[in-house]
């Protein structure tokens, strides 16, 4: 809407502009809810500045966000960004109008959006929209039709946002008022299933999840006490560890809260030295803000904490604390429940599971240690007669060979606490035996609140055969097939689909070596570097699938699947990859050849099972996820990488890694590109210095890249190889801008390569 020149113009231009004030103010007022405000005054001013496109920013105070709605395949969608960056964020902080002719010259539009869904800002203006004289929001118009916005678009759109600025921020606190309604109705039904809940593990979870809800923070864990232990123990942590974690009920800031009964907040956990940065170390997880809040009973005992991490937005605020102190004092009774019901269960389970396995060996020892009976299974194991055992007392009969199982009888006599050792050896008749011993005290009932020891039971299993057994087959295959075989192997033969992460490793340039070290000693290296390797492997869960001349191959989620069966892999091959450095020093310190290797990993459905001849039968893997991270493995070559893995396993990881994308690739035999990552977890400061500086770099040099903006890649790639000189990748990159430059792809690039080799 031009400004016009004359003052009858003028005059008219004037009126229809309050004629569409007033008719916008008419809209707003008639919609529902703020959701129609929203669409309703973004639509009205790109219709009358002649917009492609517009968008109405309003500011949350809870979090420093500017938040945007869109409809999207039918539904509102709300799009967050900082409430200081970005065209937005400067008109939002400095209250100030402006008009960008061409923002892709301004340093403070951020084109990352537009790189993401392929659209193109050529122009733009927005406003503040004030309310008594407070920033409580921006409008933003993108795109005029005419070419340019003019300073009369400028103010026509400045004249809305004050038109709508009270309705808009009504609409507001009405939707935070019934958004604080919903919660507080969500927080009482949420009480309301969890007391309800009996199961332990499934209660934490709940409180867990619903703790980093309502305070929007990153990650919860509730921390029980274990009384007899003075240990506080977690069994369940949103966003990461799996298992349970103990800690002595004293230490780091969960035992400072739980000693002092009161709640800790700490906005920058690293400046606080309660804290302790082992775990972040460990996982590469890093925790920013820490909330931290007592579990107490009606009459102030205190059974554990719950702490709360890095909430989105900034630090945990009092009213979080109040929040974070209400819903776990309502939850403190029936957590409590909760634990006692956990202990039955337990004591349940395990008496079940004794009564399950009588076909072991059972002795009872009486008060004075003198042995009172010896089932069938027992004498077999013991390999005695009942004359030869009966009424003798444990010292007389288990004698200097067997001194340790005395050991065991007094410990659980003194403690009246079970007791259990796995694969010890028992001495029966001169022959060592592998046994599975449990000792458990036997009381009297419960009269009078006095319980009376009457004796000691002792429960043998003979797993010598098993375990011959079982350290046969692991020889020739994974122990982990091996168990499931010993363990019913009718069950697993045959082929099924399932998810599994294929590792695939495979020695550069092994031909060579092998020719200067000769067949005896390319078999010995051979053994010593598999040996490393393997260990690697099967401790992080992994099946070795097979031995491929020098290559191996692996899958994680076979034959039993894990819940993190990607971070295994990736673990794996960053422990391999470790693992070969400290060999490899080993190595030259002798004067013999380092050697290198490369590691593919890919995450897809495949097809396990026995392939073979009724004969001869192998338990394998194949399938197209094979296949990929084979050709991965051969791509270390061409990206000087050590460890490359494909988005399908890169997008399942749980935990944080140091992680490049570095390509787009089609691969050969495949019609889709798949993205590739390197790992770099493996470097240190001296093999790959101020590394993130140099993935900064390298990022916004692939950015560029795929936008076909050569100059600007080439400069971001030197600089990634300013940083580090032994980094392979940005000159292979800058060989490419620059061959691209020569050779321009054409208006259908996309920034994908296509490997010519497998």
């Amino acid at each position: 809407m031009a400004a016009p020149k004359t003052p009858a113009a003028r005059k008219k231009f004037r009126d229809r502009e309050m004629e569409l004030l007033l008719d916008l103010s008419r809209k707003v007022a008639e919609a529902r809810n703020l959701d129609n405000v929203l669409q309703t005054i973004v639509a009205t001013a790109a219709s009358e500045t002649h917009s492609d496109r517009g968008t109405l920013f309003l500011n949350d105070e809870r979090t420093g966000e500017l938040y945007s709605r869109v409809t999207q395949g039918g539904r509102i969608c709300e799009i967050r960004i900082l409430n200081n960056e970005g065209i937005a964020g400067h008109v939002f902080t400095t209250g100030q109008s402006l008009i960008v002719a061409d923002p892709y010259q301004d340093q403070r539009f951020n084109s990352a959006v537009d790189l993401k869904t392929g659209y193109v800002t050529r122009s733009l203006m927005a406003a503040p929209i004030r309310v008594r004289g407070t920033v409580i929001g921006v409008l933003e118009m993108v795109n005029c039709e005419k070419g340019r916005f003019d300073p009369s678009d400028l103010r026509l759109l400045e004249a809305i946002t004050v038109q709508t600025a009270s309705t808009l921020n009504s609409m507001q606190l009405m939707e935070r008022m019934k958004a604080a309604r919903d919660q507080e109705m969500r927080f009482l039904k949420l009480v309301s299933d969890i007391t309800r809940e009996l199961d332990l593990g499934a209660m934490l979870a709940k409180i867990v999840g619903e703790a980093a809800r309502i305070l929007s923070a990153d990650r919860a864990t509730v921390f029980l006490h274990d009384e007899k232990r003075k240990e506080l123990f977690s069994r369940v942590a949103t966003g990461g560890a799996i298992g349970e974690i103990r800690m002595p009920d004293h230490v780091g800031i969960a035992g400072a809260v739980f000693t002092s009964k009161q709640s800790i907040n700490i906005p920058y956990a690293y400046a606080d030295l309660r804290f302790n940065p082992a775990f972040d170390k460990r996982t590469g997880y890093f925790t920013q803000s820490i909330l931290c809040a007592p579990i107490l009973t009606e009459a102030g005992r205190i059974i554990g904490v719950t702490q709360v991490l890095n909430k989105r937005g900034g630090p945990f605020t009092d009213e979080d604390e109040a929040r974070l102190r209400a819903f776990t004092a309502q939850l403190a009774i029936s957590l409590e429940n909760a634990r006692l019901f956990d202990d039955v269960q337990n004591v349940k389970n395990y008496n079940e599971s004794m009564l399950q396995s009588m076909s072991n060996g059972v002795v009872t020892l009486d008060e004075e240690g003198r042995i009172h009976t010896c089932n069938q299974a027992g004498l077999r194991i013991l390999r005695v007669r009942p004359e030869a055992i009966l009424m003798q007392t444990a010292a007389q009969f288990f004698g200097d060979a067997n001194s340790w199982v005395l050991d065991r009888i007094k410990v659980v006599d003194e403690t009246l606490q079970s007791d259990a050792i796995v694969d010890a050896d028992m001495i029966v008749a001169g022959e060592k035996v592998s046994v599975n011993l449990s000792v458990l005290p036997l009381m009297s009932q419960e009269e009078n609140r006095v319980r009376k020891r009457l004796g000691t039971l002792l429960m043998i299993e003979d797993i010598s055969s098993e375990k011959r057994m079982k350290s046969t087959m692991s020889r020739y295959m994974d122990p982990g097939v091996a168990a499931q075989l010993l363990a019913g192997g009718e069950e697993i033969l045959g082929g099924k689909t399932v998810t599994a992460t294929v590792l695939f490793a495979d020695i550069r340039g092994f031909t060579t070596l092998t020719e200067e070290l000769g067949p005896h000693a390319t078999v010995s290296l051979l053994n010593e570097y598999f040996s490393i390797m393997v260990e690697v492997i099967t401790k992080q869960g992994g099946m070795l699938d097979k031995f491929i001349g020098d290559a191996i191959m692996a899958a994680f989620g076979l034959p039993v699947a894990h819940d993190d069966d990607e971070d295994r892999a990736v673990r794996a091959a960053i422990g391999m990859v470790n693992a070969l450095g400290l060999w490899n020093a080993e190595r030259t310190a002798a004067g013999k050849a380092a050697v290198n290797i490369g590691i593919g990993l890919n995450t897809d459905s495949v097809v396990s099972g026995n392939i073979g001849s009724p004969r001869r039968m192998d338990y394998t893997i194949i399938g197209d996820g094979v296949n990929l991270a084979s050709r991965l493995e051969g791509a270390c070559k061409e990206y000087a990488a050590r460890i490359l893995i494909s988005e399908n396993t890169y997008k399942r990881l749980r935990g944080t890694y140091r992680a490049r994308e570095i390509d787009s690739v089609l691969v050969k035999g495949k019609r889709q590109p798949v993205a590739v990552y390197e790992v770099l977890d493996y470097h240190t400061p001296e093999t790959f210095p101020n590394l993130m500086e140099a993935v900064n770099y390298w990022n916004s040099g692939l950015k560029y890249y795929r936008l076909g903006d050569w100059d600007r890649a080439i400069r971001a790639f030197r600089e990634a190889a300013a940083i580090n000189v032994n980094d392979k990748l940005p000159p292979m990159y800058i060989q490419r801008c620059q061959h691209l430059m020569e050779n321009p792809p054409g208006e259908d690039w996309t920034g994908v390569w296509v490997m010519k080799t497998k």
